[in-house]
């Protein structure tokens, strides 16, 4: 099923026009904040500020002072109206060790569901996942490729497996050039739900039109679903990174807004300084343009429906 794009550049702005007459009915800024539905955070970062009881790697990608906890994460939230967030496992500050994702998520169920990152090459993680998911929180899984630097791998796919099995979501974090991995990965686990973060890497420059095109191809498998968390570091220009309108609406078309997601990256000081939290979220309530539906599907219904359905 894989693809490769042979678009010139004028061949993707007309494609990703087109995009845009479906996603968008309105002119840019004629919506206010989301305020007849709730708003959910899919991509949120979290650290805790007891390195004791969750220790840190050597050399941690580490934000300012003070930012990133769990309380500076409800103040963005409740700044912003948005009432749900998923915790995406730290990697870059935790490596490996999920324990504070999974006492984070538990102990803050008003507002979070934590999503787990678990070494593909250590036999104990489909354990692992099982037990997060059943005392945890847990609702999802970050995928890397394994120490094979495969991501079509046995341990990768022994992880999707227990996903399968109990219902919850997987997180692929890759780039374009692992499009025939995921197809073959998601072929053989049909009834698992996968969403591609970050849309594989969107970003301004030489790579732009074949990840859009890797994307749209993705598209094809209707248990796909894109995580639309790329503009503010995809974009070679300032908020509110105008070259990003046509990537992202291009997605949106393909995928439609039932299967996409928005994330903010919070915290948005170490992860997108070129946006505050607000700013990634009035991306999608008022530069794009897009229409009520769309929002509410977006940044509620589809989030909803893969992370909080137990929560009204």
């Amino acid at each position: 099923m894989s693809t490769r794009s042979n678009w010139s550049r004028r061949q993707f702005l007309q494609h990703a026009s087109v995009g845009a007459a479906i996603a968008v009915t309105a002119p840019s800024g004629l919506f206010a904040a989301a305020d007849d539905f709730p708003v959910i955070d899919c991509h949120a970062h979290i650290y805790s500020l007891d390195e004791q009881t969750y220790p840190i790697i050597e050399n941690p990608y580490r934000p300012p002072a003070g930012a990133g906890t769990v309380e500076h994460l409800r103040r963005e939230m409740q700044a912003a109206g948005v009432k749900f967030a998923t915790a995406i496992h730290t990697s870059t500050f935790y490596r490996w060790d999920n324990r504070f994702t999974a006492d984070a998520s538990r102990d803050n169920r008003d507002v979070l569901a934590g999503v787990c990152t678990l070494n593909p090459d250590d036999p104990a993680s489909p354990a692992t996942l099982e037990n997060y998911v059943t005392n945890y929180n847990i609702r999802g899984m970050r995928s890397i490729p394994a120490l094979s630097n495969k991501l079509d791998d046995p341990g990768v796919d022994a992880l999707w497996g227990i996903a399968e099995k109990l219902g919850i979501v997987i997180n692929v974090l890759v780039n374009a050039d692992r499009q025939g991995e995921i197809e073959a990965l998601v072929e053989r686990h049909p009834k698992l739900r996968i969403v591609l973060d970050h849309c594989l890497n969107i970003k301004a420059g030489p790579t732009l039109e074949p990840t859009v095109a890797a994307m749209q191809a993705l598209a094809a498998l209707p248990t796909v679903h894109a995580k639309l968390s790329f503009m503010a570091t995809g974009s070679a220009g300032e908020y509110p990174f105008t070259d990003m309108h046509a990537p992202c609406l291009a997605v949106i078309e393909a995928y439609g807004p039932e299967r996409c997601v928005w994330g903010s990256d919070f915290p948005c000081e170490l992860w997108t300084p070129k946006a505050s939290y607000a700013q990634n979220l009035r991306l999608f309530t008022h530069e794009l343009g897009l229409d009520r539906a769309a929002q509410r599907a977006i940044l509620w219904e589809t989030p909803h429906r893969l992370w909080f359905a137990d929560r009204a």
